[in-house]
């Protein structure tokens, strides 16, 4: 009975360190994309050790020792291990105000181009409410469209999960990279503001750049192939068009991404 216990009691031991070690993979090695229990040990006097994956025997992490402008460039750039970085070993919770301050900068882009198409003779004060109410009803086309792009491709991933992935993505985790790493709009309101005979063209250009970042999000957050990752992309900003093709039959002038950008003529 005495043995049985102390076997028993082993063996629950075990079960709960194997569930410890499994629970305690926080990070993800930013090379392999493995997953790893820490990025570095902390030994004595504040001497710290970074971490050697024993996949790929390369540095878990080596943007831990890296300033935070290095790791933005290498982000810009579409680097795939500053992405895991980001996305798997840092702790960041921004998601919903980086998202609501891009959908304002999106709101704000269209807004303007309305107000550069509609001239009105109204009087001062009608005219204040109504530019009021355009800026609102943008900010609602735009939530709508973006809600559409992002249930376009986790559509898309979430049939052809079967088919591609080993496990269940993560959609979640998904949803937080792809609200991250459309901080490109945040660029919209500088193409406004110092506007030019380019500005249409920059315009488009941070569409792409938008575009690319939520490719390599995908890329990196389900570790999947390049084609999967651009169709997604691409059935997002198909059921996207649908939804402005929509609010376009409604004469609603949404002045929408997915719309030939109009400059600004004086």
């Amino acid at each position: 009975m005495g043995t049985g216990g102390r076997r028993g009691t082993r063996s629950g031991k075990s079960t709960e360190g194997a569930a410890a070690a499994s629970s305690s993979c926080l990070y993800r090695c930013i090379e392999c994309n493995r997953e790893a229990r820490e990025l570095y040990r902390d030994y004595n006097h504040g001497v710290l050790k970074i971490t050697i994956c024993k996949s790929c025997q390369k540095p878990v992490d080596k943007y831990i020792e890296y300033d935070p402008v290095i790791i933005l460039i290498n982000a810009i750039l579409c680097k795939t291990q500053a992405y895991r970085h980001i996305l798997f070993n840092t702790k960041i919770n921004i998601h919903g105000k980086l998202c609501m301050f891009c959908l304002l900068c999106e709101a704000y882009l269209r807004w303007w181009q309305l107000q550069d198409s509609n001239q009105s003779p109204a009087p001062d004060d009608v005219i204040r409410y109504a530019k009021e109410w355009d800026f609102y009803r943008m900010f609602v086309i735009a939530s709508f469209e973006q809600a559409a792009f992002f249930t376009g491709m986790f559509a898309f991933l979430w049939v052809q999960q079967p088919m591609t992935a080993k496990r269940a993505p993560d959609f979640v985790l998904l949803l937080k990279a792809l609200l991250l790493s459309s901080y490109g709009k945040l660029l919209l309101i500088p193409a406004v503001i110092w506007e030019h005979d380019y500005t249409p063209l920059c315009l488009r250009l941070i569409k792409v750049f938008v575009l690319t970042s939520n490719f390599q999000a995908i890329r990196v957050t389900l570790n999947t192939n390049r084609r999967l990752s651009l169709l997604a992309v691409l059935s997002g900003l198909l059921l996207e068009s649908v939804v402005v093709f929509f609010f376009q039959r409604m004469e609603w002038d949404v002045g929408s991404d997915c719309a030939v950008y109009k400059s600004q003529e004086v």
